[in-house]
């Protein structure tokens, strides 16, 4: 009986591990694989040109432009991910009335469909739309929100910041209950203010929590497409191009899957550097041996 207990925990680990083999490590692998071979001259018989497919890929100019633009989409979204809705979390879980319905106001933006979400923000960044007429009203000239250059990226980015903002604020509000009550009663006794008590209290002890938000809303950020191909298509000049739907114009619009392969793998290996960094630094006491 012993002998089987030993491996009950594994068999309980079989299911989560076959869906993993199945859908990421086969897939990634095939890709590692693709990316060796020359789909130009056929698709059906490609040929195998080695690592020409990475060499070509650092040596053109559109793969850093849309790498440039996939860290400036990070930059822009990633802080406000893991800050304003900790900010929110901290709010709505105090004692006031009508919780619930500010609640259900704050998540409902994660359960409209990101296409629906796109589609109504693309009429609001319109030239005629609701934003340039509310600007008129203060007798400032139209911005040509998705198609300048300088507003492009920005206003793909408001998108996915609205529609994350509630997801992740329920995961800090999920943290904030564990977090002991006496400590905030211990620092209401010795004076401290509302912000002083949430930076000694609240934050050391939702530590791991911001780290995974950190990670999760980091990751999002560099595979963001539904955003740029509904609103933008990647351009103008190609100002929101960012890597996924780079490679998504390569492999189904091209039909360079040797290219759009080697894309994949780079990228894995840029958001894996990404999480990593995020553990390390969130997480360092704990990994202080690495």
């Amino acid at each position: 009986m012993n002998y089987y207990r030993k491996f009950t925990p594994y068999l309980f680990l079989l299911p989560a591990c076959a869906v993993l083999i199945v859908f990421f490590f086969i897939p990634f692998f095939q890709t590692f694989g693709l990316s060796f071979f020359d789909y130009s001259s056929s698709l059906y018989h490609p040929s195998f040109c080695g690592a020409d497919n990475y060499i070509k890929l650092f040596k053109e100019p559109v793969f850093y432009k849309v790498m440039f633009n996939t860290f400036m989409y990070l930059i822009i979204a990633v802080p406000l991910l893991v800050t304003f809705p900790l900010f929110l979390a901290v709010l709505i879980n105090q004692k006031i009335r009508g919780i619930t319905l500010y609640k259900i106001l704050l998540y409902l933006p994660v359960i409209v469909s990101i296409v629906v979400a796109a589609i109504a923000f693309k009429w609001l960044y319109a030239q005629q739309g609701i934003l340039n007429y509310i600007l008129s009203l203060f007798h400032i000239d139209s911005i040509g929100w998705l198609v300048d250059t300088k507003w492009a990226l920005f206003s793909v980015a408001v998108v996915t910041i609205w529609k994350g903002i509630g997801y992740y604020m329920m995961i800090y509000l999920a943290s904030l209950m564990s977090v002991p009550q006496e400590l905030y009663e211990a620092c209401d006794i010795d004076g401290a203010g509302f912000f002083k008590k949430h930076l000694t209290v609240t934050i050391p002890h939702i530590m791991p929590t911001i780290a995974l938000v950190s990670t999760i809303s980091t990751i999002s950020a560099m595979k963001v497409f539904a955003e740029i191909y509904v609103m933008t298509k990647g351009g103008p000049l190609n100002s929101t191009k960012t890597i996924v739907y780079y490679i998504y114009e390569r492999a189904f619009e091209n039909l360079d899957l040797g290219y759009a392969s080697a894309l994949a793998v780079v990228l894995l290996v840029v958001v894996m550097a990404f999480s990593l960094i995020n553990i390390l630094c969130f997480e360092k006491n704990k990994y202080g041996d690495i």
